[in-house]
C-alpha cells in the first residue's frame, strides 16, 4: 500500500524461503527485469547495500535479513523506455553527458546517490519520483558537489525540482542514461513512471 502521510508504512519480518538477496542496486534491477521480462511475480528481496539500501537504513546484515528484528516494506519500481527501449530501476535514473558541463537530471526514487543526498525528501514508497534538472555553472557545480554531501544542493534557482508519478524527459543532444548505476546508453528522449509497491525489499 502506497505509504500515506501519518501512516505506518513496512513491518518486521525476515526474508522468506522464496527471496532472494543482493548486494547493490545494479543487482535488484536485474531481479526485476528478469520478472518483467519473463511476466512473472517479482521475488522478494533482501539489501545488503546499495542506495535504496541506505535509503531505507539497511544495515548490509546477511543474518539480520532472515531474522525478524528485520523491517520489510513494498516500495515502488519506475519504468522507463529509453529512446522506445524499455527497461526498469529501483533506485535512480541519471541522464547526464558529464558532472561538470551539460544538463543533468535525476530521477530519484531512492534518497541517495552514493555518498550524495541527493533527494532528502525522496520516498520509494510514496508513489512518486523525486526529479532534479538542470545545468549549473561551473562555479555553482563546485559548490553543489559539497552541499550534496548533506542535502542542502536544493533549493538553488538554476536546479528545478518536482514531483512526479510519470513524466517525458527530452534532450536536444542525447544525454548518457544510467540506470541504477548502469550506462544503458545515449537516448534523446525518456519517459518514465511509476510502478507503485511492485516490489517488496527487507532490510
Amino acid at each position: 500500500m502506497t505509504v500515506r502521510k501519518g501512516e505506518l508504512w513496512g513491518e518486521s519480518g525476515g526474508l522468506g524461503p522464496d527471496g532472494v538477496v543482493v548486494d547493490d542496486d545494479a543487482q535488484v534491477r536485474e531481479v526485476v527485469e528478469a520478472a518483467r521480462r519473463s511476466s512473472q511475480p517479482i521475488p522478494p528481496v533482501g539489501l545488503l547495500g546499495g542506495d535504496l539500501c541506505q535509503t531505507l537504513g539497511g544495515r548490509g546484515d546477511r543474518e539480520r535479513l532472515g531474522s525478524s528484528a528485520a523491517f520489510a516494506a513494498p516500495v515502488d519500481v519506475g519504468s522507463v523506455l529509453v529512446d522506445g527501449r524499455q527497461h526498469w530501476f529501483v533506485a535512480h535514473l541519471v541522464a547526464r553527458r558529464s558532472w561538470w558541463r551539460g544538463r543533468v537530471v535525476a530521477v530519484m526514487n531512492a534518497q541517495w546517490l552514493g555518498h550524495w543526498d541527493v533527494a532528502p525528501r525522496s520516498h520509494p514508497g510514496d508513489g512518486r519520483f523525486d526529479v532534479i534538472d538542470g545545468d549549473l555553472s561551473l562555479r555553482d557545480r563546485i559548490s553543489a558537489r559539497k552541499r550534496l554531501l548533506t542535502g542542502t544542493h536544493v533549493p538553488h534557482r538554476d536546479l528545478q525540482v518536482s514531483q512526479a508519478a510519470a513524466g517525458q524527459l527530452h534532450f536536444e543532444r542525447p544525454l548518457n542514461v544510467w540506470l541504477d548505476g548502469v550506462d544503458v546508453g545515449r537516448a534523446s528522449d525518456v519517459v518514465f513512471r511509476v510502478e507503485p509497491d511492485a516490489l517488496r525489499v527487507v532490510v
